[in-house]
């Protein structure tokens, strides 16, 4: 298997902590590492971006400047692993700004004629998306319906192209013991190996 480039995205805002989202990323980035991978990182909470308040910006205005790293690394990546905690049912605020951001049309999304969406820019990437959570993922796949992940995966990265979307979803991430803990870092070291 040849090395595949890949983005391991960091949504968690809480940069001055660790997390369990974080110690699962960097289970995965490990495996990568030592199968091969090329491996670049975005942690979000380290950005600094203004969040859009317009349909005329997010089309016409700017990429700030200190975005524009991050944006090519997730032009660069052929998988990207998203990370982020369940935040009120959904992916933090300051994650969704970021994507907000980045996928611009003539970035994320490209003009055909009359349809300014017509081509899908980030077509032939996959990507992992990691939820952590408090409740159980059960609860949240079943009785939930993972509502909020089905918007990330439809509305965002489908809507851009990327394919396939596989998830791994950690409930209960304040009751996890080492032995628990031992066992998502392995899964997620295996992930990584594979690029899955």
């Amino acid at each position: 298997m040849t090395g595949r480039r890949i983005l391991i995205l960091q949504g968690h805002p809480d940069g001055g902590h660790r997390h369990l989202g974080h110690a699962l990323a960097e289970a995965y980035a490990q495996g990568a590492r030592e199968a091969g991978h090329e491996l670049r990182e975005v942690h979000v909470a380290d950005l600094d971006f203004p969040l859009l308040r317009s349909q005329r910006e997010w089309q016409h205005g700017s990429l700030p400047s200190g975005l524009h790293e991050a944006q090519q690394a997730i032009g660069w990546a052929e998988h990207i692993v998203l990370c982020f905690p369940l935040w009120l049912g959904d992916m933090p605020a300051l994650l969704k700004g970021f994507l907000e951001q980045v996928a611009r049309p003539g970035f994320a999304v490209r003009s055909e004629g009359d349809n300014p969406f017509a081509v899908k820019a980030l077509a032939g990437r996959s990507a992992r998306v990691v939820v952590t959570m408090g409740m159980p993922a059960l609860v949240y796949r079943h009785w939930f319906r993972a509502h909020s992940l089905r918007s990330l995966e439809r509305n965002i990265l489908g809507f851009v192209g990327i394919a396939p979307i596989r998830e791994t979803l950690v409930g209960l991430v304040d009751r996890i013991d080492e032995a628990a803990a031992s066992k998502w870092f392995a899964r997620m070291h295996r992930l990584g190996r594979d690029a899955q």
